[in-house]
């Protein structure tokens, strides 16, 4: 007791759980979607990152944000950026469960085989062997860790999702590839500045954007200039700045510069071949409004080495094909950080006492929650079902669905996250608010919300890029049966079903394009959720968000609704 007074009705930390034999939402997505696959490896994690030490590297690690020495101290340009070791610990985690790189392990064997054939007889080297192959679902399970590790700590991620989305880009040089794609794969983290022959692991960064044009990359000025060729093909110079280049202190970077013939892309690394440091200048960090333990920056590059991926004027198709992935990856953020904000709000509200009983008994208070754990759900639902068409890219099917639901993921879910965070946080008061302790963590879960609808398109590049996917292939046919498994299901789902495609087909106009990406969104979500989830869930969604029987905020569910079910099976505990 304090000498005023005694502390008690103080809801104990959520900590020392695992995180994914809880998460029944999740488990379910995964048994739907891959139901072969192995969730050891899945349940390792979960429990490894729930314990109190982990999260106590996660705090210390956003706290202690990274700090830029752009000079050592006799006056010789560094360029080095120092993170906390508790930002070190947690890298080592993510790479050690194949964040970064494992659903690459499945193929990299026999495309660094092709790789390596086709280099000449001095450009090979001798063959290193990777981890054993993984699952026939890597990119689901990638998926899963993902977001499970984002439950904990989201912005060390930043290198892990430009690592996974760099490494098959990387292809379009074979002795590149060669060289760092076992590396890429590797599950070792080693952060030195050093060649990347003398690492056991590397990760990768991009570097697009620039201060005139942002999402508009083809406005870049930065040049690259013919510089002969050696090992790795064709060489260039690189002069010019990128205004975003996140976590500089990655091994290598696959950036745009303007060459001969267009907007090129090119791998730069930070370490030459020689050990001597590449001409990128950090010229600042970025004082952001969340993702704090992660490094981004502005730089400069002084006529930096660099090395051509694929074809000069072939820029902005890569990058759209690695766009694909970082987006994948910002679903699946927002989607674990949602799932981490609900858990800490039942929680709270189960130990909290208010007005003679537990808040989670409140009315009021449990159609907050049955409502948030309704929009987690559905999120998971739809971003492991995206996940699950980047595992068959030979399925004509998964192809279009790839292609339709990835910017209708991100578009509607990064869209729901921070509203989501706003309302989780409300159902801890002002405890929510502050810096500080376990309740803390709702804090920075809610500066990070806007940064995965912002980052890699934001809304309307999202929409804009929905409208591009509808006139690839038979889009229409391909929705259709996409959501043929759940008719008859709830008839708000019917309806909205049976009216997609016309509007579909008859989508012209820009304005339209975002109501589009929510209903489709919806769709999908409420067809998935009528395969995967008891009654209770899909009811109440459907006569939610399809069907009207909804308000404008979180908590208006409708008087039939089964908040009590709902509510039990989100439960962290």
């Amino acid at each position: 007791m304090d000498a005023t007074h005694e502390v008690f009705n103080q809801p104990a930390p959520l900590a020392g759980y695992n995180l994914f034999e809880t998460n029944r939402a999740l488990r379910d997505a995964l048994a739907f979607n891959a139901p072969q696959l192995d969730l050891t490896s899945l349940d390792t994690l979960g429990a490894a990152i729930g314990t109190v030490d982990m999260q106590a590297h996660a705090r210390l690690a956003n706290t202690n944000a990274p700090v830029l020495h752009t000079h050592d101290r006799f006056g010789r340009r560094i360029d080095e950026v120092e993170f906390h070791p508790s930002y070190h610990a947690l890298m080592t985690a993510a790479v050690g469960a194949g964040l970064h790189g494992a659903p690459w392990a499945v193929n990299v064997a026999p495309t660094l085989a092709a790789a390596r054939a086709a280099l000449p007889p001095e450009g090979a080297l001798a063959a290193r062997g990777g981890p054993a192959p993984l699952d026939a679902s890597p990119h689901v399970q990638r998926a899963a860790g993902f977001m499970l590790f984002t439950e904990l700590e989201p912005s060390i991620l930043c290198p892990i999702s430009m690592t996974y989305a760099a490494t098959p880009a990387l292809r379009g040089n074979a002795a590149v590839f060669a060289d760092w794609g076992p590396k890429l794969t590797s599950h070792a983290y080693d952060p030195a500045l050093v060649p990347w022959r003398d690492k056991p692991g590397v990760t990768m960064g991009m570097g697009m954007t620039e201060k005139q044009g942002g999402s508009d990359v083809r406005a870049n000025t930065t040049q690259a200039v013919r510089d002969g060729s050696d090992a790795w093909g064709e060489r260039y110079r690189l002069t010019g700045h990128k205004w975003f280049f996140s976590a500089p202190m990655c091994d290598a970077f696959l950036v745009l510069a303007q060459a001969p013939a267009g907007l090129s892309c090119f791998f730069l690394p930070r370490v030459l071949p020689d050990g001597a440091r590449n001409a990128i200048r950090i010229q600042r960090l970025k004082d952001k409004l969340g993702n704090k333990a992660n490094a981004s920056s502005e730089v400069e590059f002084h006529a930096a080495t660099a090395w051509l991926v694929g074809e000069e004027g072939r820029g902005v198709p890569q990058i759209l094909e690695m766009g694909t992935m970082t987006r994948l990856d910002c679903a699946l953020g927002t989607t674990g950080l949602m799932r981490q904000a609900l858990a800490l709000a039942l929680n709270h509200t189960a130990q909290r006492n208010a007005f003679g009983k537990p808040l989670i008994a409140q009315p009021l208070m449990k159609n907050v929650l049955a409502d948030l754990a309704l929009e987690s759900e559905a999120a998971t639902a739809l971003a492991v079902r995206l996940a699950r068409a980047f595992d068959h890219p030979d399925d004509a099917h998964e192809r279009l669905m790839a292609r339709l639901l990835t910017p209708v993921a991100k578009f509607w879910i990064c869209k729901r996250g921070s509203h989501f965070a706003q309302e989780a946080m409300e159902c801890l008061g002002g405890n929510g608010y502050v810096e500080e302790g376990g309740e803390g963590v709702m804090a920075r879960i809610y500066r990070e919300m806007p940064l995965n609808s912002i980052w890699e398109g934001a809304g309307n590049i999202m929409a804009l890029d929905l409208l591009r996917a509808t006139r690839k292939g038979d889009v229409v046919a391909a929705l259709a049966h996409e959501l043929s498994p759940a008719r008859g299901a709830h008839a708000a789902l019917d309806r909205l079903a049976a009216a997609l495609p016309s509007r579909i087909e008859a989508m012209a106009t820009e304005p339209e394009a975002r109501r589009l990406a929510q209903d489709v969104a919806l769709a999908v979500q409420a067809a998935l959720l009528a395969q995967t989830a008891p009654p209770a869930v899909v009811d109440a969604f459907c006569a939610s968000r399809l069907g009207g029987d909804w308000g404008h905020a979180f908590g208006t569910l409708g008087t039939g609704a089964d908040v009590d079910s709902i509510i039990a099976r989100a439960m962290p505990r």
